[in-house]
Parts: structure tokens; sequence; C-alpha cells
């Protein structure tokens, strides 16, 4: 004689249901305090409660029908239960993968398995997004295996520099650190594989101006590299409007080593911004014979800047009016910043604090941490202190 099936009560199954979505115990646990024999009940009643068949837990045991109706109902409710639940489920999940299946990355679609299935059964997250079980399942464990060497050390790297270097940097820093040689285009495609390519840095039209009266003298004249430090600076102005209010961020930077040596936030953009910059950047570093090169904003051409940068021992030189390929360097530092730091994120509101912390993480991040090529793949002040 068969084993006995045991009932219970509606409210025994409900608890049941509780506990497990609530995540505050596990099976054994529910099975120790409710009193339940086998786990495959809970399984079962978790079952029937993802599919929306939550009518089959009060039914009494036996073969179960919808609703209580016969067998001849069964089908034709059933499948309209079953299609419910399909687009209710498809509905939730539009979006977190892409709908055609070759273009479906493994590492993500088992990260959005993960996420739902304590909310709807495996098979039904399959069914939805259109793969097959034994493909998640063989994905799974492809993904769950070793990685390569040359894989795990290219995330390794990007994910040390917060993704915010490109396939050349990482080429470079593979046969600096591991002395491991490959391709970049091979490189590029391992980054697009795992999504951990840089963020493009959205370009600007420019608008070339004509000749146009120079205040003071283009020393620099474009050339951007220096023999020594305190030889070049560079400076310049940036917006940064992702907080509360619009911020102006003051920026001076060596062009020996690209190393940010001063920086200066405020809500105004008036010349006492620029003034506390430069005294930032003159504290404590020897001046005299210093080449500084901004552009021509009134900031810059005020008598008070001029003034304070002949008392220092500087030299200023100005960029050509509407030309802002004479200040290159700087500028694309600031457009850095921003795609990086801030471009990289969903559209979300930022109080002014916040934006300073990021900009303060950013400033140390670019000068202890960042490689640059021209730098052989270390950061500027890595650079300068072994050049010492």
């Amino acid at each position: 004689m068969g084993k006995k099936k045991r009932f219970y009560p509606d409210e025994v199954k409900q608890e049941v249901i509780r506990l497990k979505i609530a995540g505050e115990l596990t099976n054994k646990e529910i099975m120790r305090k409710l009193g339940i024999q086998n786990v495959t009940q809970i399984k079962t009643w978790m079952k029937w409660y993802r599919d929306g068949e939550k009518h089959r837990l009060s039914q009494p045991i036996g073969k179960q029908y919808a609703y209580g109706k016969g067998p001849e109902d069964e089908s034709e409710l059933s499948q309209l239960k079953k299609k419910l639940a399909y687009y209710e489920i498809r509905d939730e999940l539009v979006g977190k993968v892409p709908r055609n299946r070759k273009e479906v990355v493994p590492e993500v679609f088992i990260e959005v398995v993960e996420a739902f299935k304590r909310k709807y059964t495996v098979v039904r997250i399959c069914e939805c997004l259109g793969i097959p079980r034994s493909t998640y399942y063989r994905w799974k464990r492809r993904v769950l295996t070793e990685l390569p060497p040359l894989h795990q050390n290219i995330i390794d790297i990007c994910k040390h520099l917060s993704y915010r270097v490109g396939h050349r940097i990482v080429k470079g820093l593979l046969w600096k650190d591991h002395k491991i040689k490959v391709n970049r285009k091979t490189v590029q495609k391992i980054m697009q594989k795992y999504s951990i390519q840089c963020q493009v840095k959205v370009k600007k039209k420019v608008y070339m101006a004509g000749e146009s009266k120079i205040v003071v003298s283009n020393l620099l004249n474009q050339s951007f590299v220096a023999e020594r430090p305190n030889q070049k600076w560079v400076t310049d102005i940036t917006y940064l409007m992702y907080g509360e209010k619009t911020l102006y961020l003051s920026t001076i930077m060596d062009l020996y080593n690209n190393e940010v040596i001063a920086y200066k936030i405020s809500e105004t953009q008036e010349v006492r911004l620029v003034l506390d910059t430069l005294e930032a950047a003159c504290r404590g570093r020897e001046t005299h014979g210093v080449v500084l090169h901004s552009d021509q904003g009134s900031q810059y051409t005020s008598y008070a800047f001029q003034a304070l940068a002949i008392e220092k021992g500087i030299t200023t030189s100005m960029s050509r009016k509407g030309n802002c390929f004479d200040n290159a360097v700087i500028e694309s530092f600031h457009s850095s910043l921003k795609s990086e730091e801030f471009n990289t994120q969903v559209r979300v509101n930022l109080t002014n604090s916040i934006v300073l912390e990021k900009v303060h993480s950013y400033m140390y991040y670019y000068n202890y941490i960042r490689p640059f090529i021209k730098l052989n793949y270390q950061s500027p002040v890595e650079f300068r202190a072994l050049a010492a």
C-alpha cells in the first residue's frame, strides 16, 4: 500500500508562500516550523503561486482542476491563465535583454534570470525571452567555469581603472604589467564581449573664428610638451551642470606630466575663482619662468589676474579667440571628467555636495591612478615621482 498523502490547510500554504517571498527562512526551517514533510510540496505551491494559479491552494487532494471544473474545461481555462501570466512576465522583463536572440549576451541573461527566479520559474522566464532552458543552463555552466587568463587580466585592469580607459591603454598595460603581447583588436573584442568599454566622448561642433585681436601673445603655440615640471601650465574654466545649480570648475594642469596641480569650484565664475586657483597652484612651487596659458576669458584678461601672475614671476599666454585647439589639453581633460564621471550615468538628480564629491574623487583617480600612454602607462604622480 502506498504512503497516504497528507492534507495541508490553505492557511499553511499561504504562510509558506509569504515566508518564501520574504526570504526569511530556508526550506528546511519552513518545513520544521510548519510541519511539512516533503520539500516538493513547497516547490509545488510556489509554482502555482508564480503561475497565477492561487485557486489550487484551496483545492482538496487529488487531480486539480481550474476553479473546480471538470477535465473538459481545464484546457481552455489553463491556457487563458498561462497566456495572461506570459504577457505579465514579458512586460516586466522587456528591455532587460535584447529581443533578438543573436544579440543576447549570456552574462546579461544569466543576471536577469538570477534576479527574477525567486518571483518566476526559470522555465517561464526562458519562454518569455525566447531562450531555451537548456541554452540557459549551458551558458550558466560556461560562465561559472574559470575565465581564460587573458580575459581575466583585461577585466581586472578595466575594473581597477573604473572602466574609464580604452582598449589601447589596456593593451599597453597588459604588456607593462603582465608581459602579455596581444593585438589591440583582440583586446577590443574581449572588452566588447563583457561590456567593459570606456564611455565615448560626445564630440562638439567647432566653429572657427576669423583673425582676432590678441590680448596677450600666444607663447605656447600648441606646443604641449614640457621638459621639466613647472615649465608650462594650462588653465581653463568649465561648467558643471549636474547638481541643484550650475557650478564652475577652474583647473590648472602641468604639461610636464598632465598632473592637475590645482582646482577650485565655485557657484560663480568671477575673477576670485581664477585667483584662488592660481594661488593654490603656486603654493610650495617654484613659479619663476612658468608659462601659464589660457583662453581670452574675461577672468584671465582681468587686471587682477595679470597682476597676480606678474607677482608670482609667471608669464601669461593666451589662445586666439574662438580657437579651442590652442588649449586642447585642458579642454580634453574637462571633457574626460564630464564623460567618465557624469555622462556615464542614467539621468539622475544630484545634489551639489554629491557633484563636489565626484569631482574630488575623479581628481584623485586622474592624478594617482589613471595611466597615460605618453607617460609609459604610469599615472601623472607616479611619473613625476620616478623622474625625480
